[in-house]
């Protein structure tokens, strides 16, 4: 095992990863930008070292600033979290190149599943349903126009690179798609400095369903069910459950038995997730693969028991999981509500601030994942997230029971968050009968 960590993320997740390495007996060493100098995990870390200014380019996204932090911490490994270099091959390999053992997949599968395009066809060498689309990139806007004829309108317009909605667009007719297709490889080279886009068929009000995988170095893979991320807003989540109301156990069953080939087929080991499209017909569609730890990984502990931050440490460490898919049980049904710094009547326009006045959900069935407290600050440059408020019971009913009195209780004053917006939410006749797909925000709780 690890004798010292360092923890190259911030916020909620610095903090959850920071807590497991204390159960694990494991030192660590906490990074922070200028921003974040009275973040809370930094309280709690063995060591803390300053790698820059507020933006994360000059910070948090700074390998040179990130490996001298691990020198002079004398780390041995380094956690990423999620978002900033978490699926970034280039910075695994200098790690690797540094000596320091890096928490997650290896450089070469991140670099495969990272590139939509080539996860789409390993997907089908694997005999993982993808839905109908080009083969490859598009690179012109008469192969653009000739793919949509085939498959027919509307149609889908993704970057290969990338994700958290950028690079999408949807397209209904032909001037749409060729406005779409010049926006979305803008967008892309703007957001991944990689231009490069594909085209599939868009499936109209699906789910959004996806299979967290877990597999060591020694060649052992499991998922651990599904979590449903239907409720989403230009394709960032908002609220996660699992299990999904829809799925009959023989459709679970395929579905995770397409994320472990998919997984094995990428040589990959670690925490992931492979996501999936299910359509009202209840066809289900690869996606992409997640190469990383997610936001809504707690939906899983909750009702696997297990510690996926824990999990992941031991797999860099070379331990073998003594786990095999006929031991992995579930229990109970579990919702996360992202608790994010926006106000939902504004578009959810990011609200920045200082907290005035906070108290924290508690109480049965209820876990509280969060850096926030009174006087804390969130900062304008980074995402908006203040915490996660997750959910437990024995069913969904009660979990949405818990979740309404867990909502109430909450107090976070001085800025405007998403509380009010899961209030109306969790009352909405629609979510309570679990008739909900990828546009319920959209259709009932966008500002017109």
């Amino acid at each position: 095992m690890f004798r010292r960590i360092l923890i190259a993320n911030r916020g909620e997740i610095a903090l959850r990863i920071l807590r497991a390495c204390k159960e694990l007996g494991i030192e660590t060493v906490a990074v922070y930008s200028e921003a974040d100098r009275n973040a809370l995990h930094l309280r709690y870390a063995d060591d803390t070292v300053c790698i820059g200014p507020p933006p994360s380019r000059q910070s948090y996204l700074d390998i040179p600033s990130l490996i001298a932090a691990a020198e002079i911490g004398d780390v041995e490994a380094i956690h990423p979290g999620y978002g900033f270099l978490s699926e970034n091959a280039h910075f695994v390999e200098v790690c690797q190149s540094c000596n320091i053992k890096f928490i997650g997949p290896s450089p070469e599968s991140i670099a495969l599943v990272g590139d939509k395009v080539a996860a789409r066809e390993l997907a089908k060498k694997a005999d993982v349903p993808t839905v109908p689309g080009s083969d490859g990139p598009v690179e012109t806007e008469a192969e653009a126009t000739a793919i949509a004829r085939t498959i027919g309108y509307p149609v889908l317009i993704k970057a290969a690179a990338g994700g958290g909605g950028r690079g999408m667009r949807v397209a209904h007719n032909e001037p749409s798609l060729l406005n779409g297709y010049h926006q979305a490889r803008a967008e892309a080279e703007s957001a991944f400095k990689n231009p490069t886009v594909y085209i599939e068929k868009y499936v109209e009000r699906p789910r959004h369903v996806e299979i967290q995988i877990l597999g060591d170095q020694h060649g052992n893979l499991v998922h651990l069910g599904e979590r449903d991320c239907s409720l989403q807003r230009r394709h960032q989540k908002l609220l996660e459950e699992s299990p999904c109301l829809v799925l009959d156990e023989n459709t679970r069953l395929a579905m995770g038995a397409a994320a472990v080939r998919i997984a094995k087929a990428a040589g990959y080991y670690s925490a992931g997730t492979v996501e999936f499209l299910l359509d009202r017909e209840g066809n289900f569609y690869f996606i992409e693969v997640n190469s990383r730890i997610q936001v809504e990984h707690p939906v899983t502990e909750s009702v696997t028991g297990m510690d996926l931050i824990q999990a992941m440490i031991r797999i860099a460490a070379g331990e073998r999981m003594n786990l095999r898919q006929e031991d992995i049980t579930w229990s109970g049904h579990a919702i996360e509500f992202r608790i994010n710094a926006e106000d939902p009547d504004q578009g959810f326009k990011p609200s920045p601030g200082t907290i005035t006045g906070f108290v924290a959900p508690a109480g049965p069935g209820v876990r509280w994942d969060s850096h926030a407290y009174q006087g804390y600050t969130v900062p304008p440059y980074y995402d908006s997230m203040v915490g996660k408020l997750i959910v437990h019971r024995r069913d969904r009913r009660s979990a949405i029971a818990t979740a309404r009195r867990a909502l109430e209780e909450m107090v976070v004053e001085g800025i405007q968050t998403t509380i009010p917006l899961f209030r109306k939410i969790i009352d909405h006749s629609d979510f309570m009968s679990g008739e909900v797909d990828t546009g319920f925000i959209e259709r009932y709780f966008t500002p017109r």
